[in-house]
Formats: C-alpha cells, structure tokens, sequence
C-alpha cells in the first residue's frame, strides 16, 4: 500500500527505543510510511529494524550512513529520499519519545485537511512541556527560540522544534545545498 506521509526518524544508538517506537507508529490508521536514517549506531539499531522490515517490508525503510554525520544532515538526506518517492506529507521526529507519536496523527491533519504548508508540533505551546531532558537543554532550547524571534522577527514560538510536518511544495522549494551545519 502507497502512503502519501513518511516520517523520518533520525537514530542514533536508539536500540531501547527504536521497536516500541516504529511498532507504534506502524499501528496508526493513516498508515504512515517510516524512513529511518541510523549514522552507523554501534548499538545495533539498524539490526532491529532490519528485523522489522521483515513484517513492513512496505512501510519501514531504512538508509544507513556510516558514522555519525549528524541530526541536520540526517533530515536532509530524509527529504532528498522523501521528494525521489512522491510523498506528499514528511514529518521529522526524534525517536527518544520526546515526541509524543500519537501527534502525529494531528500535524498530517493541519496540513492534509487544514491546508498548513508546515505543521510545528512545539514543547511551548502550554508552558514548557520536554521529557527526559536535562534542564540546560531546555533552557538552551527555549531561548534559542526566544532569540530567533527576536532577530527574525518570526512568530514563532519553538524554532528549535524537532518535531514538524513539510507538505511536499514546501520541501521542493528549498535549496538543500545551500543549508551548512556547524
């Protein structure tokens, strides 16, 4: 079965989340496909979803890189993968379940039924809401989000968030060799 929305999910050493987390999403109705980009997780990540594969051979693809390239450079890859295959909805999301996966049901609504070019599942919206976080993340997270509003001048509240969903126009229209990671 074709799906018209793939998440990608960016591993690294992930092993005690990785099978609770692509079971869970494999399981929603909108029938979600699922790209996983592991950079060369020692763990043995990509083993399990290997294993996976084999009962979602359809749904569950995985790209191994070798070493450990990045989170930013892992979404990249994911897109230039996503725009090659004709999906028309990609989500990003990490796989430590700092995302609550059942929202994602709610970001493919936005942009699906509401018309969103891009859907921000954001930590800020009723205060700060992160889990397993050590506290200077959050606080670097959150004024991170803070100053870019103040330089850009975006309305913005969390430009920091990990967790969105592209309708496909939007992924077309940037330039991923002019992006540079630092």
């Amino acid at each position: 079965m074709m799906s018209d929305a793939l998440v990608i999910i960016p591993t690294y050493n992930e092993k005690e989340n990785i099978e609770k987390m692509l079971r869970l999403v494999l399981s929603f109705d909108e029938g979600f496909h699922i790209l996983i980009v592991d950079d060369g997780s020692p763990d043995g990540t990509a083993e399990i979803v290997k294993e996976l594969q084999k009962q979602h051979s359809e749904a569950l693809h995985l790209e191994e890189r070798k070493g450990k390239l990045g989170l930013g450079t892992a979404y990249i890859h994911g897109f230039k993968w996503a725009l090659e295959r004709e999906y028309a909805y990609v989500f990003e999301m990490d796989c430590d379940f700092s995302h609550d996966p059942q929202d994602l049901k709610r970001l493919y609504k936005e942009c699906k039924e509401g018309g969103a070019d891009v859907a921000i599942g954001s930590r800020y919206i009723n205060g700060v809401n992160v889990v397993n976080w050590p506290m200077g993340r959050v606080l670097m997270s959150y004024f991170a989000s803070v100053y870019v509003r103040m330089i850009t001048g975006m309305d913005v509240r969390d430009a920091t968030a990990g967790f969105k969903c592209y309708r496909r126009a939007v992924l077309e229209s940037m330039k991923f060799e002019k992006i540079k990671f630092k």
